[in-house]
């Protein structure tokens, strides 16, 4: 139990880190970051509902992008999500790839 209590104050202090490293970044920095966590959310609900890789691909192509950058890169993170062999819940998926991509942009600043 005691190690259960110990992983949830973890996890929320990392949580509550992220959120206040995050005031650093620029908005169009956070914005990219909650565009890219939504897709893997998104690809990861294809991915669990038996959608084919071929056909979130083919989905993918079709649909239009404020930015040209933005297809390879949905592509990209698409591709990458099915490749993982993680079952977890696309909220979840979501959460952890805008946390990372929130530490990669504060890494690289």
């Amino acid at each position: 139990m005691r190690s259960v209590g110990l992983a949830v104050v973890a996890a929320f202090l990392a949580a509550v880190s992220v959120t206040a490293h995050a005031k650093d970044l620029s908005k169009n920095d956070l914005q990219v970051c909650k565009w890219g966590a939504g897709v893997a959310g998104a690809a990861q609900q294809s991915k669990l509902s038996g959608t084919t890789l071929y056909s979130a691909r083919k989905k993918l192509q079709s649909r239009k992008f404020a930015k040209p950058w933005m297809s390879k890169m949905a592509l990209g993170i698409t591709e990458q999500t099915y490749k993982s062999p993680s079952k977890l819940k696309p909220a979840a998926v979501k959460q952890t790839y805008y946390e990372g991509c929130i530490q990669h942009d504060l890494a690289r600043k």
